[in-house]
């Protein structure tokens, strides 16, 4: 129905010299029609126009068809835009305009992605050089995109080929001369492309640049060297990734940094991307086999958790709490018996009285740790967590409920988090039901205001209700009640105590 208008306009444009209201008109009815009419309405001949009209120095015409062709171009078939606009599609890889390359480079992604349009792409080398090129425009969003676009390549063994069996890969090395951050885009780039698949990483090892990035790791520069210690973990996220460095010592290597990282006066530059490493190898293989492996990993985890630096101690809860999710994280944990048991009462105390975003992560890592799901409770497990919550005070009830009283809705929530990462424990819901007042608290609606301590007490609840102990435990009454308080949603309120305060007024 639209088609007739954007035509017309289509054609005001052709005539016009200061075409820039009809743009904005053209640029109204554009956004205002489906993608499905668009692909009747706008022919092929008639898109060079508004490609044409990028060549100017006025800002707001380059910006009204930027968003006119965004529009656009997504009702084209990719294998549409390959064959039919491959010389505007250029123009915009060069123009001086960020937003023009970045509609390009999305657009060159579309291409990519597709089955055929792929191959229209590989034929064209001086397509792929600018793309190649666009890695070095300083804005980063360029960059993105650019990345993107190339990495799909990877995902054909022809793409492949061109990519690393050409002209483009020394294209690639030329645009790594350009600065620090341009080699760190390219090292990006490959380590996106290794991730696909053995092959893939087969093609990238061969080109040197991997070689070339993990020799960076132990550069002069420290925070080259915390960039290249990112690279290496995102390159580890995949199994054959893993294993490839592995192969090359990799893990050895980062090893002895954490051991000499201990007399470097500016190891907090990059021991927190040491530390990451080892936190991600050690949740995707296994904690015990790292930790027994690599023991200096956990024994820099401990000691970050105790000196209380703030930006070292964050990376540690956090590590703590991730190896402590999982039931082998527990037992390696518990293996080192009293050197935990120190680091836990710390948590404790700074989770009690520390600066309020070091508490909140505190209070995160505690939950994490003394999680138990219903299906991995054996009497050990049991034994274990209570043991931990009992470390954190003589008395931990309190001392959790305390925090979530106070006035910070984060810390209010991150208390509950702790409730509810116990709740589903039987010996957590006997110490619950010989608490006095505690369950009353839990379901009193006016306690903690604010949609997110509502949702935090409702999954409390839940998790309370979820275990088979429940019942036995909390009795028939309160077991009702809190059903009951279930069954009406976080956000319920009671309409005869409103109606109550209302008459008060």
């Amino acid at each position: 129905m639209m088609a007739a208008p954007i035509e017309s306009l289509l054609n005001e444009i052709c005539e016009s010299e200061d075409p820039i209201e009809e743009l904005k008109s053209l640029r109204t009815a554009v956004l205002a029609t489906p993608v499905s009419g668009l692909r009747q309405a706008v022919s092929g001949a008639r898109l060079e126009i508004i490609f044409g009209l990028l060549n100017t120095n006025d800002k707001e015409q380059i910006e009204v068809c930027v968003e006119i062709l965004s529009r656009v171009l997504q009702a084209l078939e990719p294998i549409q835009l390959a064959q039919n606009y491959k010389t505007a599609l250029q123009s915009g890889l060069n123009h001086p305009n960020d937003s023009v390359k970045v509609l390009t480079l999305t657009q060159m992604g579309r291409v990519a992605g597709h089955a055929e349009g792929v191959y229209q792409m590989l034929n064209s080398a001086e397509i792929l050089c600018d793309v190649i090129e666009c890695i070095s425009v300083e804005r980063i969003a360029v960059a993105k995109e650019a990345i993107a676009a190339l990495s799909k390549l990877s995902n054909t063994k022809a793409g492949l080929d061109v990519l690393f069996h050409s002209d483009l890969l020394n294209k690639m090395k030329d645009v790594m001369l350009t600065s620090d951050i341009i080699r760190y885009r390219v090292y990006e780039l490959i380590v996106e492309v290794s991730t696909v698949s053995p092959v893939s990483l087969g093609y990238c090892a061969n080109s040197g640049l991997i070689s070339q990035m993990l020799e960076e790791l132990t550069g002069d520069d420290v925070l080259v060297r915390a960039t290249a210690i990112e690279m290496v973990t995102n390159l580890a996220q995949s199994q054959h990734g893993r294993q490839y460095l592995a192969q090359q010592g990799i893990m050895d290597k980062i090893s002895n940094m954490i051991i000499a990282a201990e007399s470097d006066p500016f190891s907090s530059l990059y021991l927190p991307g040491l530390v990451k490493f080892f936190g991600s190898l050690a949740i995707m293989d296994s904690p015990q086999q790292v930790c027994e492996k690599y023991p200096v990993f956990l024994e820099v985890v401990f000691s970050m958790a105790m000196n209380l630096d703030p930006t070292l101690t964050p990376v540690a809860l956090d590590t703590l709490g991730v190896l402590g999710n999982t039931v082998e994280g527990k037992q390696v944990l518990q293996k080192t018996g009293e050197k935990f048991t120190s680091v836990l009462k710390r948590i404790s105390k700074v989770a009690a009285d520390g600066a309020t975003e070091l508490r909140v992560r505190c209070l995160e890592a505690l939950a994490q740790l003394l999680t138990l799901p219903v299906e991995q409770q054996t009497d050990d497990l049991l034994l274990l967590t209570e043991s931990w919550f009992n470390c954190l005070s003589s008395q931990p009830m309190l001392m959790i409920r305390n925090i979530s009283t106070q006035p910070f809705p984060e810390l209010h929530c991150s208390a509950l988090r702790i409730f509810t990462a116990v709740g589903r424990q039987p010996w957590a819901q006997q110490l619950m039901m010989d608490t006095p007042g505690f369950l009353e608290w839990v379901m009193d609606r006016s306690v903690g205001t604010g949609k997110e301590v509502k949702d935090c007490k409702f999954e409390l609840v839940g998790a309370l209700l979820s275990s088979s102990s429940a019942q036995e435990i909390f009795g028939a009454h309160n077991y009702l009640k809190l059903k009951t308080y279930l069954n009406e949603g976080p956000y319920y309120i009671n309409a005869v105590s409103s109606v109550i305060t209302e008459g008060a007024d």
